[in-house]
């Protein structure tokens, strides 16, 4: 079995307080549906995040959201929408310093992971 975790920078996924996937966004997602054509693909777990601006209930639902239109995405790409699951993580997990700008970019992400076995050897 195969579990591989997959961080992709939000800044370059959305925009500020934007849940809209960004044109690079998209073509980091067809080469992750690229390579889970090498798998027999269990489950791909997509984590939304955000930085600290707003409010908590606000940020849980824009986390929801970015994880929500990257499931969207991957399923329109033919993956099968029982096998992607998703969350939102709000603020709570922040991997860089929200007082900085550059921090703040860092945090807005999608963390996705693939599960599945490899069929080739």
């Amino acid at each position: 079995s195969v579990a591989e975790k997959v961080t992709f920078a939000a800044y370059a996924f959305f925009g500020i307080g934007k849940s809209v996937l960004k044109s690079e966004a998209r073509a980091k997602l067809d080469d992750l549906v690229s390579k889970t054509t090498g798998i027999n693909l269990e489950v791909i777990i997509a984590v939304g995040h955000t930085d600290s601006d707003g409010s908590d209930a606000y940020n849980q639902k824009l986390s929801v959201a970015r994880s929500e239109a990257v499931k969207s995405y991957l399923t329109s790409k033919g993956v099968e929408r029982n096998r992607v699951y998703t969350e939102g993580k709000g603020e709570k997990q922040p991997v860089a310093d929200n007082k900085t700008k550059e921090g703040k970019s860092k945090n807005r992400r999608v963390e996705i992971e693939v599960v599945g076995t490899r069929t080739r050897r």
